[in-house]
């Protein structure tokens, strides 16, 4: 009796929550801020590359509609020089879209960093013991779901996040 009066007595002591961190993500001001800004960057991204693509194909078609009138040395080089170019978009597309990734990381990154604290002192106001990421829960009273008292938390603390 005594053994189960001390399991049950420190049981009672573990007070668990769960938070869903992809609705903090998309929900907060800071996560709106960082998904607002990347967005940017992809479009703009996507811009230059469809007008370097299109550069590109205008300029194939110019060394093709010149091919019977060109010595073969002169088609072969301009089909080289079109080939460089074609390999330095790729390259070029490749780092933006790598940066790009790197951003979001970045800034999540920072995101988490500063809801940190901001967990660490709501649990200990409410004497939670554990927090756990929805993600990882099967089933769960939704009592125990914390996500909007922390959204509103953090909302007031942090509405942007810089990308680096």
């Amino acid at each position: 009796i005594f053994l189960i009066n001390i399991a049950n007595i420190s049981m009672a002591e573990t007070i668990i929550a769960y938070i869903d961190m992809e609705k903090i993500m998309l929900k907060s001001k800071a996560g709106k801020s960082i998904e607002s800004e990347l967005k940017k960057i992809h479009k703009n991204n996507i811009d230059n590359f469809e007008k370097t693509e299109e550069s590109l194909k205008k300029k194939e078609s110019q060394i093709i509609a010149q091919k019977n009138v060109m010595k073969k040395e002169d088609f072969q080089k301009k089909i080289n020089e079109l080939r460089k170019e074609a390999q330095e978009y790729q390259k070029s597309r490749r780092e933006k879209n790598n940066d790009l990734t790197k951003k979001r990381v970045s800034a999540t990154a920072q995101l988490l960093k500063s809801l940190n604290p901001i967990l660490a002192e709501y649990s200990s106001d409410k004497s939670i013991s554990i927090v756990i990421q929805k993600k990882n829960i099967v089933l769960g009273k939704s009592e125990l779901d914390i996500t909007d008292d922390i959204l509103k938390l953090l909302d007031k603390k942090i509405s942007k996040i810089k990308l680096n």
